[in-house]
């Protein structure tokens, strides 16, 4: 009973949510509904933007919250997260990846190495930018970006 009580008597405790991320909406984002479906792909990184992604998707930072939820399947996504710089092994899969995924679909480049290569510019085994692969329709530099940076991203996309 005691316990009980201390849960009626705190009542509601959260934060309020931080204001709406500056910038513009993708324009797929609209057809969305506020919720989207998202797929990581991780093209050749450190694993050091996929461990911010994880802390944007836990109890902290929320990502679920405004609508963005993580699939294993690109053919359940709307939006696919795409990390690090696209190696000549994984230029093919990145392609059918985003293929896969039903239309509307918006590709994001997180980090710097997805956005311009960044530390593996001009290595033997990348292939390039995820730019130079796909179609990117938004980016998240950083290295790695900030999971708040990630969330606001996907708080774009989604619209809430």
């Amino acid at each position: 009973m005691g316990l009980l009580r201390k849960i009626r008597d705190t009542g509601q405790v959260a934060e309020p949510a931080p204001p709406r991320p500056e910038g513009g909406v993708p324009p797929q984002a609209r057809e969305f509904g506020g919720s989207v479906q998202v797929r990581c792909v991780d093209a050749g990184s450190c694993n050091g933007c996929e461990i911010e992604i994880a802390a944007a998707f836990n109890p902290v930072y929320d990502a679920e919250r405004y609508g963005a939820r993580l699939v294993a399947s690109p053919r359940h996504a709307d939006v696919a997260l795409v990390t690090g710089p696209v190696t000549r092994n994984m230029a093919e899969p990145l392609r059918r990846t985003v293929a896969a995924m039903p239309e509307p679909r918006l590709v994001v480049a997180v980090g710097d190495c997805a956005i311009n290569c960044g530390e593996f510019a001009g290595g033997y085994g990348v292939e390039g930018a995820v730019s130079d692969v796909v179609p990117v329709d938004l980016a998240v530099p950083g290295c790695p970006p900030r999971p708040d940076e990630i969330v606001a991203a996907l708080r774009r996309v989604t619209g809430r």
